[in-house]
């Protein structure tokens, strides 16, 4: 291997034919003309901003090389995992004592049986760019390109900051629990790195008043973080007021809620501090006869605190975790045993924001259904709330987790166009913990510009190229980046 090969991403490993039917080609998945005009014209160039993921801030702190394909490419990556077991594959081999080259070849000899999965596309995608790999992963080529690869993984091109630098990408919004001290964001502030890495908060667990010790435990951790002694809800809210703060401080311009329903109770018992502190004194026998009423106060007092600072509040809903008792005792949770809840959704949802905003208190916020049965309904939610003199204050949210392929994005984005303006869409995010997803924004912006592109070529559309050319860049980049106060 000579060093122009591992001088930087997308340096040629393999070569072949180009397949005649344009695989993972210039053109692939734009099957117009005007498709192809509006991509490579308009939006194949733009940079990334990257708003919610799940990267570790430690690793782009430190900037380690990886150890090999298997650390960048398998580890911690639960949609892979889930084929694997489909197949019948021993977990030995997924999240096991497997060594990592046997780990690599066992997904290699997968990956041909994952076809019309959207792993297949993203895997082959994944591996052209950034590692110029040609030829289609499988078992007989598996050794070759996993010692080709790690040979790239040497270069500083490869590293969590030469990968977010290659990518395009503006903005990195890391995924942060408020009792987190920021060190890694405060490093990475302090460097010459010139990608913007900024925490989000995420506080969902304070909303777990049935929790148990789990949740008894949390509340510590706050205190001890915030240096509030917490023994009332006044001291609960004084403490999260001030890890707001504390977050704003360092960057951070959005919340984030993984939810499986957005809680709402007009309930006002008068009980919730009673209840409280006999939770904290080890009681749990009413927790969970209040946990509705308890996280609906606590939510709408984090929520005015957002907007208070001018942030975005996002909230995905509809995941139904950790099915498997046995494996998540095994593995942990989020290691691939969640699936898509078919939760009630929009009484809760509106009722929540109606309260919000007769208060004057309800901030930006993005909505993101995991049920493909909630996509027109969360479409219309959104246009309950919009107004203030701010465009797209109220975002639809792009397709999330299960609905991140071609016909959930599409969807998705049909119903948005059909029920309100796509015109004003904050585009794609990657929500993932590999430094390799960015290939999903080149996913979406390719599907992106075919549905444009097949409107103009049946009339549709006009075919005025250099307007829908705009909205194409305006969606893949420019309204994320005006709506965020990044």
């Amino acid at each position: 291997m000579n060093e122009e090969t591992i001088a930087a991403p997308a340096a040629a490993v393999h070569t072949q034919k180009k397949p005649l039917n344009n695989f993972l080609g210039d053109d692939f998945l734009l099957q117009t003309e005007t498709a192809k005009q509006l991509y490579h014209s308009y939006a194949k160039d733009l940079p990334i901003v990257d708003y919610h993921c799940h990267l570790s801030p430690q690793a782009i702190a430190e900037n380690k090389p990886f150890a090999n394909m298997t650390a960048i490419w398998l580890a911690g990556d639960h949609y892979k995992w889930r084929a694997l077991r489909t197949l019948g594959i021993d977990e030995k081999y997924i999240t096991g004592d497997a060594t990592d080259e046997e780990k690599f070849m066992t997904w290699a000899t997968a990956l041909p049986y994952t076809m019309r999965n959207p792993l297949y596309h993203w895997a082959q995608m994944e591996l052209k760019d950034p590692f110029g790999v040609t030829e289609l992963l499988t078992e007989a080529n598996g050794k070759a390109i996993y010692d080709q690869c790690n040979q790239l993984l040497h270069n500083p091109a490869f590293t969590p900051q030469g990968l977010l630098e290659h990518f395009k990408v503006e903005m990195v919004g890391t995924t942060d629990d408020p009792v987190d001290n920021l060190a890694y964001h405060q490093q990475i502030a302090a460097s010459d790195f010139k990608v913007k890495v900024l925490p989000s908060f995420r506080p969902d667990k304070v909303l777990n008043l049935a929790g148990g010790e789990a949740f008894r435990g949390y509340v510590q951790q706050l205190s001890d973080a915030s240096g509030v002694a917490i023994n009332s809800i006044e001291t609960l809210l004084e403490a999260l007021r001030q890890r707001v703060d504390f977050f704003h401080a360092n960057g951070c311009r959005v919340s984030d809620h993984g939810l499986s329903f957005m809680p709402y109770s007009d309930k006002q018992s008068g009980r919730l501090e009673e209840v409280f502190a006999s939770v904290l004194a080890g009681n749990d026998e009413e927790a969970g006869i209040y946990e509705q009423e308890f996280a609906t106060m606590v939510l709408r007092e984090l929520c005015s605190m957002y907007h208070q600072h001018g942030w975005v509040q996002q909230f995905h809903l509809g995941a139904l975790r950790n099915n498997n008792t046995r494996m998540l005792q095994t593995n942990g949770p989020d290691t691939g045993y969640d699936s898509i809840g078919d939760f009630p959704q929009t009484a809760s949802m509106s009722a929540f924001f109606n309260a919000l905003e007769a208060e004057g208190q309800l901030t930006k916020t993005i909505l993101y259904n995991l049920n493909p049965a909630d996509n027109a309904a969360f479409a219309a939610m959104t246009g309950n709330f919009q107004g203030g003199g701010m465009k797209g204050k109220i975002q639809f949210g792009s397709a999330w987790w299960f609905l991140d392929q071609l016909d959930g994005m599409k969807d998705q984005m049909n119903a948005l166009s059909n029920i309100g303006l796509i015109s004003c869409f904050v585009g794609m995010l990657t929500d993932s913990r590999s430094f390799l997803s960015y290939s999903r924004h080149e996913y979406f912006r390719r599907l992106l510009c075919n549905m444009f592109g097949d409107d103009v070529e049946q009339g549709l559309l006009p075919a005025d190229i250099p307007w829908i050319g705009k909205m194409v860049q305006d969606i893949c980049y420019y309204n994320a980046k005006n709506y965020f106060t990044f």
